[in-house]
Formats: structure tokens, C-alpha cells, sequence
């Protein structure tokens, strides 16, 4: 438990609560005033961002497209200052990291008196309790609804004596550090259990399970060796397409999701969403593999689940697996692996990446290293295995980030607002 203030008292401030008592609390405009210095010749563009606060353009990924023009009227920000967005009512006011200039839709605030430490209101304007406040700022509506600094002024802020300020801030520079250290291993670790699950599910699935048995070449350049005992086959051989189409689109309407398969799509959607007839959609029966021709390059292929028979788009193509490969989760985890997808890629018709369409005939080209039947069997129940697992496992490590995240946002919010005492720490 961390200490508390020996006195408190009420501030007043319905999103404050009690403060300390030595803490004064002023109305924003008697702390920080609205600026527009504009003509700075030279000065570096920077950009206003919710992650970063206000940085160089060079520190965004996703850098925007830069204005052309007169930049005349764009205006000037110094490393402190902070920067009103227009979504500032969802994620508080931006930090200047770098001195120069921002477009003139933002507001720039620059601080007024001396015992104003910028850092500590840095956290202070990113904690929940002062976004809550500025919630009652918002004007305009819909996405034009941004923070009027005329109304945002006449808020109540807290103002800890400069001491206070300077050890809270340190304080919270120090264990943000370390959350965000512990968040970034977190994350890692999630990265690597997903390339653990991958290369475990790919190499069952052209290899085998058994890292001894005899391997042979399998005279195929891009599929490389193979267990001695398996055969290759082209997949027409292994593979036949159904063409079997609805009548009277009654049956259930299925969809692809990467998330969770082949599913019927009234379980997920409205069905004001669906189209207004199904006649003609193609048939899918049980252990059918559907494809989505279009996504060939992101492996969408799925095995049907579902014990009833439902309909696809006309676009899909649906597949009935040959007694060599009698379940085609086999061709679901093959099919995704990047050897294949590669395959899937050069074959495919097509300009833009996301409107390339694989044929039938394209697909049914490929060959594949093909296990004995027993052996598929082992290699999907591997496989399921090994997915249950790992997920259950990244499941965990997301779980511990947010609670750390969310650890770290009460802890700001506690020492910002007085709640926890940090000064002389």
C-alpha cells in the first residue's frame, strides 16, 4: 500500500475529490493561457499525436501527408508547451517534446506562472479523472466535437506545492518506466509464442512428428525433403470441387472469419445485413474446405464444422476432400503455410494484392507432400494441441498486460490527484 497525505480536505472539484492539504486548486486559465505565435520561418513541422504527444514527423510511423503551401499560418509550440486535438476529449492534452510548429487547428497552451513543473501536469492532463473533466468541454458533435479552451479555462486544476509536483513526476517517470519495460517483455514473449505455435504447426505439417524418420527428396524445388514414406500429389487428386448450388437460400448462411472459421453468419450478424436472396449460393456440406478465391494470399481456407448443410457466396470455391486426405483440416493447416501461400501468390490472377483471384485450376495444379492417413490424423490432433496451448499461454501474457496497464493508469491517476503520497520519495 503506498502512503497517504497525513491531512486532506475538500476541493471542491467533483472529478478532484479530497486533496491534500497543503494542495491549492486554480482555475486552468490562471495556469496556462492560450497562444497563437505564427511566421516562424524554418521552424520544424511536427505532428500532434495521442501516442506520443507532440513530436518531429520523423518520430510517426504513420506519417501524414504533408502540407504544401504557406506554412505562415501554422503555429509555433516550445518543447513544455501543450497542444488542444480535436480528439482531445478522448485521450487529454498533448506534451511538446520538440520546439516548432503545428497546424492551426490545434490550441497551444502555453504555462503562466513559475511553480508550474510542465512534467507533473503531463501526467496530470493524461490521467482518467482530467479526461473526465474535459468531457464536459466537448463542443460540437459527432466527429467535429473538440475542446473549447474558453470553457476548458474555467476547470478547476490542482496545483501541489513545486516540490510535490517535481517528486510526483520523477516518482511516475520512474514506474511508468518500468510498467512499460515489464509490458514491453510481455509483448515480446507474445511474439515469440506466435512464431513457437507457427514453425511447431509448419513443420508437422510438412515434415511429420517424427524428427528420425528417413527423409527423401521430394523432387518438388519449393517443398524441399520429405519423410521417405509420404507421396507427392497433385491436389486435383486430392481435391474435387462442389458446384452444388441453393435452390431456395433457405439454408443457413455461413461466412469466413480469420478469428473464428467457417461459422453461420446469423450467430455474428444482424440479419438486416445479409443480402436480400441466397438462390444460387453454393451448397457446403460438412468437412467441406471452403476458399475465399480473393484472399489466396492470407490462406483463407476453412474446413466446414458445421453439421448442417449451409450456403457461401457464389465467389467462394468449395472443395470435397478425396479418401487420400479423408479431413480437410489437413489442407486448412497446409494451405497456410508461406511455402504454399507463395505458391498460391505466383499463381494467382490479378494486379493489386487484395484483388488477386486463384482459379481452381491454378490450385489444383499444386502439388503436396501427402502423410499416410494415420499420420494426418496425428499431425491435426498435434496441431490442435499445440494451438490450444500457445493460445492459452498468449492469453495469460495479454491478460498481465492489462492489468499492468491498468495498474499504471490508477497509479498516475492516485499521484496526480493526491490520492497516494509520493513527495520525498
Amino acid at each position: 500500500m503506498m502512503a497517504r497525505y497525513a491531512e486532506y480536505k475538500d476541493s471542491g472539484v467533483d472529478w478532484l475529490g479530497e486533496i491534500p492539504a497543503g494542495w491549492e486548486v486554480k482555475r486552468m486559465k490562471f495556469l496556462y493561457r492560450d497562444v497563437s505565435e505564427k511566421n516562424r520561418a524554418g521552424a520544424e513541422l511536427l505532428s500532434v499525436t495521442q501516442s506520443q504527444g507532440v513530436v518531429p514527423r520523423s518520430w510517426v510511423e504513420n506519417r501524414m501527408v504533408m502540407p504544401s503551401g504557406n506554412l505562415g499560418s501554422f503555429k509555433f509550440i516550445k518543447e513544455g508547451d501543450f497542444a488542444i486535438s480535436l480528439r482531445s476529449f478522448e485521450g487529454g492534452l498533448e506534451y511538446c517534446h520538440h520546439d516548432g510548429i503545428i497546424s492551426p487547428a490545434y490550441t497551444v497552451l502555453k504555462s503562466i506562472r513559475n511553480d508550474l513543473f510542465r512534467k507533473y501536469y503531463k501526467f496530470l492532463f493524461k490521467s482518467l479523472s482530467f479526461i473526465s473533466e474535459i468531457q464536459t468541454s466537448v463542443v460540437g458533435i459527432r466527429e467535429g466535437k473538440n475542446i473549447s479552451f474558453e470553457e476548458l479555462s474555467y476547470s478547476l486544476m490542482p496545483l501541489p506545492p513545486l516540490p510535490e509536483q517535481t517528486a510526483i513526476a520523477r516518482f511516475l517517470d520512474d514506474k511508468v518506466a518500468r510498467i512499460e519495460a515489464l509490458v514491453g517483455i510481455k509483448r515480446r514473449q507474445i511474439e515469440l509464442l506466435a512464431e513457437r505455435k507457427q514453425i511447431l504447426i509448419q513443420n508437422a505439417v510438412t515434415q511429420g512428428l517424427n524428427p528420425d524418420a528417413p527423409m527423401k527428396d521430394s523432387d518438388v524445388d519449393w517443398i524441399g525433403t520429405i519423410p521417405a514414406h509420404w507421396e507427392v500429389k497433385r491436389v486435383k487428386h486430392l481435391l474435387d470441387e462442389r458446384n452444388e448450388r441453393s435452390e431456395n437460400g433457405n439454408e443457413p448462411l455461413l461466412m469466413v472469419s480469420q478469428v473464428h472459421g467457417l461459422v453461420v453468419r446469423a450467430d455474428f450478424h444482424s440479419k438486416s445485413e445479409v443480402s436480400a436472396t441466397s438462390i444460387g449460393n453454393k451448397i457446403v456440406h460438412e468437412n467441406d474446405l471452403v476458399f475465399n478465391k480473393l484472399k489466396a494470399h492470407l490462406g483463407v481456407f476453412f474446413k466446414s464444422k458445421i453439421q448442417d448443410a449451409g450456403i457461401v457466396s457464389p465467389d467462394y470455391a468449395v472443395y470435397v476432400p478425396s479418401e487420400t486426405i479423408p479431413d480437410s483440416q489437413f489442407f486448412e493447416i497446409l494451405f497456410r503455410h508461406p511455402v504454399y501461400i507463395a505458391q498460391f501468390i505466383v499463381r494467382a490472377t490479378g494486379i493489386v494484392e487484395g484483388l488477386i483471384r486463384l482459379y481452381t485450376s491454378e490450385l489444383f495444379d499444386i502439388p503436396v507432400a501427402v502423410p499416410p492417413q494415420n499420420e494426418q490424423q496425428e499431425i491435426i490432433s498435434f496441431c490442435a494441441t499445440v494451438s490450444i496451448n500457445i493460445s492459452d499461454l498468449i492469453t495469460l501474457k495479454q491478460n498481465q498486460i492489462t492489468k499492468l496497464t491498468e495498474y499504471k493508469t490508477t497509479l498516475i491517476n492516485a499521484a496526480v490527484t493526491g490520492k497516494i503520497k509520493v513527495a520525498g520519495e
